[in-house]
This record gives structure tokens, sequence and C-alpha cells, in this order.
């Protein structure tokens, strides 16, 4: 029995990257040989184990044939005689096919083991599929789009990218489930570049199964992917600002809509939504009124945001507008202004006998705020 660190542990020691998880296949054993050494068995599909001590996965070499649609379509053959070239052959891609055995110590030992070819692509800084079972799994499109975006610096091989093409054509797409479509998105979008992941899927023609249509059809434009890449680079890596900026020329309705068929978390959604809205809200004042805001509006949009709740949210939202450029900055000290009322001296001013009545007491508020709305606006 031999056991081997390898995947993309390899792949980022060679770059310099640090390593947070190491894959490790194990060469030479058997499930009962697994139990009988203390590895506690885990893997639904295949066999998988704990390591009795680190608790850390070890899978056994195996080989795959597919029976079925989907990235799930797939039966697995683990066994004493899979050797570590046969378990490298099913991985993705030559940079993520390499090993190097683990020494009784834990620590890796020998040559690095690439049959594929690895090295020399890494070198090249080229994503290229070790073998023609490359198209058989959906899933490796996205994992390649999000690898783009997170090493912008590598291109696509040629015969990899006519297999990323074979994928969506062949409609395997439709079989990858919502939650695993918006984890690798959600990693894409949060990667260093992560227009190259939309390059990607834009390219393979993907983007029409997988991203919204609308922003699609924007995407094919070159003078809105140039916006889109200045907007990347001037807002924050975390993934409420990048969905929003993507999703920003998108009604609110039409992200929710996409938003259920990914399983968005809610949290970004809505952010994005209002985000959206408040694009919306822009648009309309430069092109209506010559850039003057009018005060309902933007109480209105106030109210939608929930500022007066959640002003850590409302306080987002302005910030990353006025990062990417948007004239925002009197909306912000309408806001301040507005949020510093004393709401309970607003109530005290209600008649006594309305103070029982919700909407006497709203619409108190709303006029307050709306008055001081109009006069930072004014100013």
């Amino acid at each position: 029995m031999k056991i081997y660190a390898v995947g993309g542990a390899i792949r980022d020691t060679l770059m310099g990257l640090p390593v947070h998880d190491i894959d490790y296949v194990v060469v030479g054993s058997s499930v009962e040989g697994m139990i009988a050494l203390g590895y506690r068995p885990v893997g639904k599909d295949f066999p998988v184990f704990l390591h009795p001590e680190t608790q850390a996965e070890y899978a056994l070499a195996r080989t795959e044939r597919k029976t079925g649609k989907g990235y799930k379509g797939f039966m697995f053959y683990a066994d004493p005689t899979v050797t570590l070239e046969q378990d490298l052959e099913r991985r993705d891609l030559t940079i993520n096919a390499m090993a190097q055995e683990v020494g009784e110590d834990g620590q890796w030992i020998g040559p690095i083991l690439d049959p594929y070819n690895g090295q020399e692509d890494l070198a090249a800084k080229i994503f290229r599929h070790v073998s023609d079972a490359f198209a058989e799994d959906p899933l490796r499109l996205l994992r390649i789009a999000r690898f783009a975006a997170r090493f912008p610096e590598f291109t696509v091989a040629p015969e990899t990218m006519d297999a990323l093409k074979a994928i969506v054509q062949s409609n395997e797409l439709s079989a990858l489930s919502a939650e695993r479509i918006w984890q690798e998105l959600a990693r894409g979008f949060t990667a260093i570049k992560p227009m190259r992941m939309l390059q990607v899927l834009l390219d393979t023609g993907a983007a029409k199964t997988l991203l919204p249509s609308a922003f699609t059809v924007n995407l094919a434009k070159g003078e809105y992917r140039e916006d889109l890449i200045a907007h990347f680079h001037a807002v924050d890596s975390g993934l409420e600002d990048r969905c929003a900026v993507v999703l920003m020329h998108l009604p609110a309705n039409e992200i929710r809509s996409w938003a259920e068929c990914v399983k968005m978390p809610n949290d970004v959604r809505d952010f994005s939504e209002i985000f959206s809205e408040l694009n919306l809200l822009i648009e309309k004042t430069v092109h209506t009124t010559g850039g003057a805001y009018q005060a309902v509006d933007v109480l209105a949009w106030l109210n939608r945001a929930d500022v007066w709740r959640k002003p850590e949210r409302g306080h987002a939202l302005l910030k990353l507008a006025q990062q990417i450029g948007l004239p925002v900055t009197v909306l912000i000290d309408a806001v301040q202004k507005a949020q510093s009322l004393n709401t309970a001296e607003i109530i005290a001013g209600v008649p006594a006998e309305d103070r029982a009545n919700g909407e006497s007491i709203r619409s108190a508020v709303d006029v307050a705020r709306l008055s001081a709305i109009s006069a930072a606006l004014k100013h």
C-alpha cells in the first residue's frame, strides 16, 4: 500500500502558493484493508476514508465509467490493482494530475509523478485536459471557468476549448444541480479576475444556459465587458459587491428569477436587487430630470433598502455605487440627514389620539424624512 498527495496541493506547491487542503490517494489497498488500519469510511459514491488521527480524507485509487447524465452519472471502480496513473487519468487538467508519495512520517518524498506532463503545462500556463473522459463531466466546464478567474495568466488549450464546447452541445449542463452551479460561480466571482470566468462561459456558449439571458446579451458587447472589468477593479472582492455589479443592469424581478434558479443566498440576492434599483433610480434621474434627484424617489429607495433597520447595508450599497463612479454623494448626505432624525420626537409630535395608529406614525416619520432629504438635495 502506498499513499500519495495529489492534485491541487502539488500544483499550488509548484506555483509557490499556500496549500490549504491536501487530497490523498491510496494505491494497493481495499475497503477492508483501510478499515483494518483504523480508517473510517465516509464515501457514499466511492471509497473515501478518514485518517484515524488527523481526520484527513484518503480515497482509494479508482477508475470510472460514464453510466448516466450529469456529473453524478458515473460508476466508480476501486481495487488494489488500480494504479496511480489510472487514477490520475480521470482527473480534469494535466496541472491537477500530478502526485508525490507520502512517507510514514507524513512528509512528501521522492520525485513528483507527472505522467500527463502537468509541469510542462504549468510552466507554459496552459489549461489542458487529461483525457477524452474530460467531456463526460459537465461540472468541469464550470471548474475550468473558475480556474480561469483564479489564474488569469493561463490560457485554455484549443483542444480543451473544443471539449468544453462539446459539453455545452451535449446539453449535459442541464443535469448540474443549482447548488453546484452557484458554488462554482461564487468562487469565480470572488477570484482575481472574474471576467475571465465570464469570458470562458461566453466563448463556450455556456453563458446562455447558466447566466441570466439579458446579462448574456450584454456580455457579448465589448464596451459592456470593458465597463464590467473596470467595475471589478474598483470594488472589493466580496461576493455581494461582485454579484451586485454583475447584475446591476437587470430588473429586480429578473435577478430574483435567476437567484431562484441557482439557489443564490438570500442576502446576496437582496443586495443585488436593491443595488439594481439604485442604479435604476440614478439612470431615471440622469435621463428625466437632468441629474436632480426627486426626494420622493430617494425616500422610496431608502425604504426599499430598509436603511432604517439595516444602516450597514445602506452604507455598503452607497459605498459600492461610489466606488464604480455613480453620482451618489448627495444621496449619502441625504441618508445621513434622514437617519439623524429623532424618531421619538417625531412620534411625540403626533396628536395623542393618533399615536396608537401605526399608519399615522409611519406617515409622520415619512414626512419628516422627506423634508430632511429635500433639504439635503438642495445643497
